[in-house]
């Protein structure tokens, strides 16, 4: 059986470890902001939506799973390009995941042609 005290010190302790792990998110979401509008922004553009041309593929809005295979694939040499090869081999998993949930949140440009 629990002491009363230890539900107490978990219910006062639970939102303080919640506003940490936020604010840790914040700083992580920043540096990735940061990274695809000082790196990822050279060839894809500041949003993702590639204003120079069907050589870089437009990433905005993109699905977050599609993004992240990809980068994975660049990253263990599975998918071939001698641009993004050495861009993935940089990055960590989490700055791949960051960079993939960045760029699906963005509004793209994409259209569905039928």
């Amino acid at each position: 059986m629990s002491h009363p005290m230890s539900k107490l010190l978990t219910i006062a302790i639970f939102p303080a470890a919640l506003v940490a792990a936020g604010s840790v998110m914040a700083a992580d979401n920043a540096a990735i902001e940061k990274k695809a509008k000082e790196v990822c922004a050279a060839c894809h553009g500041p949003d993702g939506n590639t204003p120079t041309g069907p050589d870089f593929p437009k990433l905005a809005g993109q699905h977050y799973d599609y993004l992240l295979h990809s980068l994975k694939s660049y990253k263990s040499g599975a998918r071939k390009n001698p641009i993004m090869a050495p861009q993935a081999q940089s990055l960590s998993l989490e700055e791949m995941e960051g960079l993939a949930a960045y760029y699906s949140r963005q509004s793209g440009t994409l259209v569905t042609k039928r």
